[in-house]
């Protein structure tokens, strides 16, 4: 599945990002409240989120089309998806294969066997951005086997301790007539929402060359992607998610394949500090950020957009 532009180096990044007045990542198993490290009062975010938003800005922005398709998306059918491919390449799978590899009779109806599992997931992979990003479980239904995708977040965490605010909301109306006849005519509705009235966040990311060439993730994906960090918040706004916005990408760009230098010694060269401890950050402003050059190696680029 190796292609000729797959990138060729190793990547590493680190993101920071802001909420105000906002729940940026609610957890549906508490009443969606904002995510939180229990014992240290941290918010989190989960990596599943942030890849929500790189998949929907790049679909806004590509359009959906091959080979910038997205597989994970809203009330998307994945084995239709997958089956899609098959007939892509002109694969019957109710019929028996044609390679005499394979063996002469289809294992099970509607399965794809053999070298026709290779080739369905690489038609997948040329087609779905999303996949050669971030990988995807392809054996359900169908069956194109598996990817590991060379792209891969971590939790975000807060920088600090975050406060969860629970807002009471009123609405002016009933949902229906019966609603109404209950209230006797106040057609009022109350809600709940919440929010953190500031948290700034930092992810990590990694970028594997050697799973890059599996793929075919390419020097315009990459591309791709630092442009959907810098900007997946830009059309993810809304009244729940409150001022949300990406305020620093570092890039650690290795010399090599494999990588030069422990990951941890790249991302312990970034330090994020409060300007004034003995007040609440309220701002991006309220924090300084820095790069320890001196623990870079010179065979490492930083990249900061």
């Amino acid at each position: 599945m190796s292609t000729n532009n797959a990138i060729q180096k190793r990547y590493d990044f680190v993101i920071l990002f802001d909420v105000k007045d906002g729940n940026p990542n609610g957890d549906p198993d508490a009443g969606n409240l904002p995510r939180i490290d229990a014992e240290t009062g941290h918010g989190l975010i989960t990596d599943v989120c942030l890849k929500r938003k790189v998949r929907n800005y790049v679909g806004l922005k590509m359009d959906e089309q091959p080979p910038y398709g997205i597989f994970i998306k809203e009330k998307s059918i994945l084995n239709n998806t997958i089956e899609q491919a098959y007939t892509g390449l002109g694969i019957d799978l109710q019929a028996p294969p044609t390679d005499p590899e394979d063996g002469n009779k289809r294992n099970k109806s509607g399965q794809g066997q053999g070298k026709e599992i290779d080739r369905a997931r690489q038609f997948l992979c040329q087609n779905f951005f999303d996949i050669r990003t971030f990988g995807a479980v392809l054996m359900t239904g169908p069956n194109a086997g598996q990817v590991r995708g060379p792209v891969q977040f971590t939790f975000a965490r807060s920088i600090d301790p975050i406060v969860s605010l629970e807002h009471s909301i009123t609405r002016m109306a009933v949902t229906t007539a019966a609603d109404a006849e209950k209230q006797g005519g106040d057609n009022r509705t109350m809600g709940r929402k919440f929010t953190v009235p500031y948290g700034l966040y930092r992810a990590y990311g990694f970028i594997s060359a050697p799973f890059a060439n599996q793929t075919g993730f390419s020097e315009e994906d990459l591309e791709l992607l630092w442009e959907s960090l810098v900007n997946m918040f830009e059309h993810d706004h809304s009244a729940a998610r409150g001022l949300m916005g990406t305020r620093k990408l570092i890039i650690f760009e290795h010399l090599s394949k494999m990588g030069d230098v422990p990951v941890q010694q790249l991302f312990d060269a970034v330090t994020v500090k409060r300007n004034d401890e003995s007040k609440p950050a309220r701002d991006f402003s309220d924090y300084i950020i820095s790069i320890d050059k001196n623990m870079i190696p010179q065979t490492v680029s930083i990249i900061e957009r």
